[in-house]
């Protein structure tokens, strides 16, 4: 993982709640770079998002809209965020209940600008 890439998700896994960082190639849900707690969730939730990312801009092109530029599922246990950056990259973040989702967003959106 190069620095630079290290260094942007650094400022998202010292956020309050968030549990792990990833960027993940969206046409192949390989990770790129990544932070988490648990490192062997990796490559499953790196697929996930990729999958999840695929299917939700086929059915809005379906509708005639706009890609999404983030997405937010939430969980009882937690949150997945999803914000897709320029070409091929999706940033990621799995967060407990607890985080601030408003400022998580923000700073998801910025990383997926700076990549742009």
């Amino acid at each position: 993982m190069s620095a630079d890439l290290a260094t942007l998700l650094d400022g998202l896994t010292r956020m309050r709640g968030v549990r792990g960082a990833l960027l993940v190639s969206a046409e192949d849900g390989i990770t790129v770079a990544g932070a988490l707690l648990e490192e062997e969730q990796g490559p499953a939730l790196a697929a996930l998002a990729a999958t999840l990312l695929a299917r939700v801009r086929e059915l809005i092109a379906e509708t005639g809209h706009e890609p999404p530029r983030f997405l937010h599922l939430q969980s009882a246990e937690g949150l997945l965020l999803l914000a897709p950056a320029a070409g091929d990259l999706v940033v990621v973040s799995v967060a407990g209940r607890e985080a601030l989702i408003g400022p998580l967003r923000l700073e998801m959106l910025r990383i997926a600008e700076q990549l742009d």
